[in-house]
């Protein structure tokens, strides 16, 4: 059984559709489709099933995921022995959250591959949880730990977070107690696209419903710096934000962390090891460096 077939049997089952798994591979939909018929035809089996939805996995397809995906590993293990212990090298994927995306990982991703002039960095920057099982990254930063699934997780870094609002709108409403918050607009999440608990923060803090919402980060930061309203702030981004100001910080005041998670079976993968602890050691200092100057 030809590996660059199975290759392409991986791509489809995780992005259930030839496009996209052509773009993934960089070769043209039509090149895949004949890839999984040469497969089918080998195995005499019908590996995928057409719907409106895309192409899903048959019972046979099922079978053999595990099969391709050792393949898989045997074959990425291969490279790594043979490209020896010098420096990253190749692409990796990484999934963030936007705040995250945004305001910590590009200096971070930026002295990483500095250090490592072979090694190629995506950030997929989306405000939801990756499904590393589809391969839609080959790591991702989460909000919370995850309690289910076949992954290997380890703290990236913790983070503070404070309410936050321009100069210009605390000159015009004040806000110097808790008890205030309540008279204030908020600029916050958009309830029903908060995908991770942690990310609740009015409800924790006890603010009133938000006025101004959207599921960026980024979003809301602008907002704030244009004099809207008062919203919950990671530390780490206003230096990026020098017009906003934190507000009664000695009395409201959040930590968190993120986490970083990777697919359990690539654990023994020295590549992505190596390059883990590059992010975790940067993060840190970084994160350090970020929260002083906000401080």
């Amino acid at each position: 059984m030809d590996w660059d077939d199975l290759r392409v049997f991986l791509a489809v089952a995780r992005t259930e559709s030839l496009s996209a798994a052509g773009k993934r591979l960089k070769i043209d939909p039509a090149t895949v489709g004949r890839r999984i018929a040469r497969l089918e035809e080998e195995t005499g089996a019908r590996l995928f099933g057409k719907s409106p939805q895309g192409y899903a996995l048959t019972e046979e397809g099922m079978r053999l995921v595990p099969h391709a995906e050792a393949a898989e590993r045997a074959a990425l293990a291969a490279t790594e022995s043979l490209s020896g212990p010098g420096g990253l090298t190749g692409l990796v994927r990484l999934g963030a959250p936007d705040g995250c995306a945004n305001y910590l990982l590009p200096q971070v991703l930026a002295r990483i591959c500095d250090a490592n002039p072979g090694l190629e960095v995506q950030i997929v920057a989306l405000p939801r949880v990756f499904n590393l099982s589809k391969r839609e990254a080959d790591l991702a930063i989460g909000v919370s730990r995850p309690e289910a699934g076949r992954l290997t997780v380890q703290k990236l870094t913790d983070y503070r977070l404070h309410l936050a609002a321009s100069c210009d709108y605390l000159a015009r409403h004040p806000l110097n107690d808790p008890a205030d918050l309540r008279r204030h607009r908020f600029v916050g999440y958009i309830p029903d696209m908060i995908f991770d608990k942690e990310l609740d923060y009015l409800a924790e803090i006890g603010a009133g419903p938000a006025v101004l919402t959207s599921n960026s980060v980024s979003v809301q930061l602008n907002w704030l710096r244009h004099g809207a309203g008062v919203g919950i702030v990671h530390d780490f981004a206003l230096p990026a934000a020098p017009d906003l100001r934190r507000v009664i910080p000695d009395r409201i005041s959040l930590t968190r962390a993120f986490w970083l998670i990777r697919h359990q079976d690539d654990a023994r993968l020295d590549r992505l090891n190596r390059f883990s602890d590059h992010l975790v050691r940067e993060a840190r200092a970084e994160m350090a460096r970020l929260e002083a100057l906000a401080a």
